[in-house]
């Protein structure tokens, strides 16, 4: 399973919010074997969100959006997902119901709260108010980083894909001197290498196999010096 990953919000790009959800939702993604090929910042405009969101549901098995949920002037995520897909913004009487029997009164919830694409699934928020939404393999999830990974453990069984197996060889030389035999381990192995500098040097092999991965750490362990 290929996912692509969306946050929004202006505070991001300005530099004042750190995008932390992108990093969780990758580890947790890929703990489930899914593999994100993806992670994109968009502004709070309703075009950049429709745009993205649109190229990026016609290229992977599914997107998730994160931020801009809410009856703000600028939480405008849903305006955008709701343009991508063709769908009018609508009360969801769901949605609604389910704040009401959680303690809220319609009267003092902010007009517009309960909004979501025609048609989409609501995914209640467990620690906030702004319901998120699932439609055409697109989830809309909170920016509020609490309400965002309570909302996605209510849908992670819906991202799945084979286990992932990894081995790390830490090699003690440069890089540039290990770029000849990275290239044979990838010749002779079906595995993914990425390598990454410091004092010494960490190189990570992937494969959906795990007999694989041994096999190819121990050939390499045998090529390199190690730390």
């Amino acid at each position: 399973m290929e996912v692509a990953v969306v946050t929004v919000g202006n505070e991001l790009l300005a530099g004042r919010t750190t995008d932390t959800n992108a990093t969780w939702l990758c580890e947790r993604l890929d703990d489930r074997g899914v593999t994100v090929e993806r992670v994109t910042t968009v502004p709070d405009r309703v075009g950049d969100i429709a745009r993205v969101v649109n190229e990026y549901r016609a290229e992977y098995d599914a997107v998730i959006v994160t931020g801009g949920l809410g009856p703000t002037h600028d939480d405008l995520t849903m305006d955008g997902v709701a343009a991508a897909l063709g769908r009018s913004l609508e009360t969801h009487d769901v949605a609604l119901a389910w704040l009401e029997e959680n303690g809220y009164d319609r009267q003092d919830l902010a007009s517009g709260t309960t909004d979501l694409p025609a048609g989409a699934r609501a995914l209640h928020n467990e620690v906030g108010v702004a319901p998120g939404a699932a439609l055409e393999d697109v989830y809309v999830l909170p920016g509020v980083p609490s309400e965002m990974k309570a909302m996605f453990e209510t849908i992670a069984d819906e991202f799945e894909g084979p286990p992932k197996y990894r081995a790390t060889v830490v090699a003690d030389e440069p890089e540039s001197a290990l770029v000849e035999r990275i290239a044979d381990l990838r010749d002779g192995f079906d595995v993914t290498v990425g390598s990454y500098p410091g004092e010494s040097v960490r190189i990570e092999l992937e494969s959906t196999d795990e007999e694989t991965v041994e096999e190819a750490a121990s050939w390499l362990r045998k090529r390199v010096d190690l730390v």
